[in-house]
């Protein structure tokens, strides 16, 4: 059954999951209009995911739906295509008919583009609003008429305080990554923007967890939302293998080398910490291999723009990254994650991992592990309920040989200075312990 309504949301006091009848297993048997089948059909999506099987049918019959699902299962056009077949051009209605909330600016592109392509051979505007963008541009996008917007809290609010952005026509609003969302301390500016919302819309929400708090976000702004559950009892795919190193710090990079070496990934990521590490771990890769780059959140909007499209274009074939690009990122070819650094929140390796896999393919991940993060380590494994496999390279030493400490040499007796003539000697005290 792909609905499981007792898995991770049973303690809820939403309303309960529904047991959903045998899913479609067409985009034909979801009748859809011939518009939608047909640009389906160029996208060359074949036959619906198992969110899109049980999430579409509720959404065109207008409930209010959250769905638990992890990305790469193909959520975005889950609740793309019912918003496409619903929504109509605006003409003379007041702003957009369509709101979708993302928490990243790189997902706020890549869902832009998803809707695009979704929407062929209707004549529908969408335009994305998030930061790092000049925002005169995005007002006068705005102002020539938009029908569906994707945008960061942060910029949709901006475009609100300066009335450049009317929410009066709203039929739909979508939170996607509401968790990552509250994560990064977006709550605050969601409940602005939800207030601003006409009560009489339409509300979905989708998230990889069901913490409390996005518990506490869907009972307050939608209405009798239907709870489906599309992940299962184990946060990471079935369809990735995951492995654990234990090396010592300084013996990480010539770790990684080898690894890459040994692996040939046709697409890696590279997880650190932060963005000093990600910056000398790029620098280091770079002088050593071919099609390296990196993106944190330090770098101008149109550098990590040029990164990602060069990565989704397979021009960039090990991408060094912080967590800037944990979730929401679908490049398909991605074979391998790397953990350089271990990630401080459990949640955010089964994000980081799930950037491999996707779709049902295959994928590997590997994680880096000192000495002193076994718990860590432990936490990870507690989260996804399943034991890393330790992995090691043939002729590699993870840790430092150890050296013996010097002894030190043995002084020289002091000969006590000779005393002047006509003084007495000093007496010596022995000091108490």
């Amino acid at each position: 059954m792909i609905i499981d309504s007792t898995s991770t949301i049973q303690s809820m006091t939403l309303p309960e999951s529904e047991q959903a009848p045998q899913p479609p297993t067409t985009f034909e048997a979801l009748e859809l209009s011939p518009k939608t089948l047909a640009a389906l059909a160029h996208a060359s999506y074949l036959e619906p995911t198992p969110v899109q099987a049980g999430l579409i049918p509720h959404a065109l019959a207008g409930k209010d739906v959250m769905a638990q699902a992890r990305t790469g299962t193909g959520k975005t056009a889950a609740f793309a295509i019912p918003l496409l077949e619903t929504i109509r051009p605006r003409r003379n209605a007041p702003g957009p008919g369509a709101l979708i909330l993302v928490p990243t600016r790189e997902l706020a592109v890549q869902v832009k583009d998803e809707v695009e392509k979704l929407s062929r051979g209707r004549k529908l505007a969408c335009v994305a609003l998030y930061g790092g963008k000049p925002i005169k541009s995005q007002i006068g996008k705005l102002k020539a008429g938009a029908d569906i917007i994707v945008g960061t809290p942060g910029r949709v609010l901006d475009h609100l305080g300066r009335n450049t952005l009317d929410l009066r026509g709203l039929s739909w609003v979508v939170l996607d990554e509401a968790d990552r969302m509250l994560d990064i301390g977006f709550r605050p500016d969601i409940e602005k923007i939800l207030r601003r919302c006409p009560g009489e819309r339409q509300t979905l929400l989708l998230s990889a967890t069901v913490p409390p708090p996005v518990e506490r976000l869907a009972r307050r702004y939608m209405n009798d939302p239907l709870v489906l559950n599309f992940s299962p009892l184990q946060p990471a795919s079935d369809t990735i293998d995951q492995y654990y190193f234990t090396v010592d710090q300084e013996k990480k990079f010539p770790l990684l080398l080898r690894l890459l070496e040994r692996e040939q990934p046709a697409q890696a990521i590279v997880f650190c910490r932060t963005k000093r590490e990600t910056d000398r771990v790029h620098r280091r890769l770079a002088r050593n291999l071919e099609g390296v780059d990196c993106i944190h959140g330090d770098m101008q909007q149109p550098a990590r723009d040029s990164v990602m499209r060069r990565f989704r274009d397979g021009l960039v074939r090990i991408l060094v990254a912080t967590d800037v690009v944990g979730r929401g990122i679908d490049v398909s070819r991605i074979s391998h994650i790397i953990n350089f650094d271990i990630p401080q929140s459990s949640d955010d390796y089964v994000h980081r991992v799930g950037r491999t896999g996707r779709m049902g393919r295959e994928g590997v991940a590997y994680t880096f592990v000192t000495t002193e993060q076994g718990q860590e380590l432990t936490r990870i494994e507690m989260l996804i309920n399943r034991l890393l496999k330790r992995a090691e390279i043939d002729d590699f030493e993870s840790f430092a040989a150890p050296t013996e400490p010097e002894q030190p040499a043995a002084e020289e007796p002091k000969e006590p200075k000779p005393t002047p003539p006509g003084q007495r000697p000093r007496r010596r005290h022995r000091r108490a312990l």
